[in-house]
């Protein structure tokens, strides 16, 4: 591999469902990362008790206790390291927190259903058990960057639009699209939700029958960049996510996935407002 190249942990084929299965996980160290208190639901569904709406039922039937007392709340929020969490008189552990990063190709859909017939993004990750899920969505016919995790603080970091995490594409459109339709990209179109812009748009270049863009979003509504550019008259014909806050893996093949390392950990977690900024040495 390159030098300074990051370690791929997998190279999965076309179909998912034909990653070999020899290839171990690695696993971060529970210490490492502080778990934050979170409703008690999400932490039986991330142990693995059930789907979310069935442990919002354990809890309204008192079959959940924490600390020795029954709790039936739904937005109880509890300390899972520090909290003793039983279900039907079984002790319920909390899972140690998984990170990954996978380069989804094309026909890959961002859904944890299993009624799903087409290809997941999580069926990339086949030897973790623990229930992941994806960091933000990228459409059926759309490629690039993708985290998987089943951190909740930091997906709803990374996702909500209050934090300003910024996403990055690459973009090809049809059409030359001339500095006046790259302005009003940028200063928003009308929508059925209002009025909708990208953050930032830079071209790239420019060919005879199409443009190569550059986008920046904060925030991603329903086919957000598709929707705007085609208003403008550009059809998308490929989109690729490049980037996610500081993490970006150029060496990454599509349809490959990765552990994402503790120091890419540290920087979406500061990226996210989670940690202060550490000083740089100068």
């Amino acid at each position: 591999s390159k030098k300074g190249s990051l370690p791929h942990i997998a190279i999965a084929a076309a179909n998912p469902l034909q990653i070999p299965r020899a290839w171990g996980i690695m696993r971060l160290e529970r210490s490492r990362w502080a778990m934050a208190e979170d409703r008690l639901h999400k932490i039986l569904a991330h142990a693995g008790v059930g789907s979310r709406r069935r442990c919002e039922e354990l809890i309204a039937e008192g079959r959940v206790t924490v600390d020795g007392e029954t709790v039936t709340d739904l937005g109880t929020k509890v300390d899972p390291e520090a909290a003793v969490i039983r279900c039907d008189g079984q002790r319920v552990r909390p899972e140690p927190p998984a990170y990954y990063l996978l380069n989804k190709p094309r026909g890959v859909v961002c859904t944890c259903s299993r009624r799903e017939t087409k290809p997941r993004a999580i069926d990339y990750i086949r030897r973790d058990r623990r229930r992941l899920y994806t960091v933000g969505r990228l459409d059926e016919d759309s490629r690039g960057l993708l985290i998987l995790t089943n951190d909740g603080e930091l997906t709803q970091r990374l996702t909500h639009p209050r934090h300003h995490v910024p996403k990055v594409y690459r973009v090809t459109v049809r059409g030359v699209m001339r500095p006046e339709a790259v302005r009003k990209a940028r200063d928003g179109v009308h929508l059925s939700e209002g009025r909708t812009g990208l953050s930032r748009v830079r071209v790239r270049r420019r060919r005879r029958n199409s443009t190569e863009l550059e986008i920046e979003l904060h925030q991603g509504r329903n086919r957000q960049i598709r929707r705007v550019l085609a208003k403008l008259g550009h059809p998308v014909s490929d989109l690729r996510r490049v980037a996610i806050g500081p993490i970006r893996d150029p060496d990454l093949p599509e349809g490959a996935c990765r552990v994402v390392l503790p120091q890419e950990i540290a920087l979406l977690r500061e990226a996210a407002g989670l940690t202060k900024p550490r000083r740089r040495r100068r």
